[in-house]
């Protein structure tokens, strides 16, 4: 039996990294347990009300945050607030598949219009990988706004 996976980020502002992968994968911050929320209410928000009624003290409610997979095909992402600062490269990376399928100049351009996309959302261009076939197709690496490499595939 197969089991479920949960990929988890150390972060500083919980909420803000979340929020950031959430744009960059098309995911959703579920709602707080037991809430249901009416179609287009704001899940942060949701989360504030349900962590002040059951006593969260002010100043932990960042401490965490989530995403999931709207479709449930995806794994749920989670983010837990850490004190200390990112050393070195990332030992295990997530690759965005952002333009499966193409290959050459098609490809590179897809990757490119996402790269901008990401960069107003806050990531960072780190380096780009030209195609080198028959075993590289190309890809662009990137960090997120906490230095959290990334590719672009």
């Amino acid at each position: 039996m197969s089991k479920h996976l949960q990929v988890t980020f150390d972060a500083h502002d919980p909420r803000a990294l979340s929020s950031f992968w959430r744009d960059v994968l098309g995911y959703v911050h579920p709602p707080p347990p037991g809430v249901e929320l009416p179609p287009g209410a704001d899940p942060l928000a949701a989360w504030d009300e349900f962590l002040a009624r059951i006593g969260v003290p002010e100043e932990q409610r960042n401490s965490r945050s989530a995403i999931e997979d709207p479709d449930g095909d995806g794994p749920r992402v989670f983010f837990q607030q850490v004190p200390e600062d990112k050393v070195a490269k990332n030992r295990v990376h997530l690759d965005v598949r952002a333009a499966p399928g193409l290959v050459g100049d098609e490809r590179m351009a897809a990757l490119e219009a996402e790269c901008e996309r990401l960069v107003a959302l806050g990531a960072t261009r780190v380096r780009r990988f030209e195609p080198e076939p028959p075993m590289g197709a190309g890809h662009l690496v990137l960090a997120d706004p906490e230095g959290n490499e990334f590719c672009l595939d």
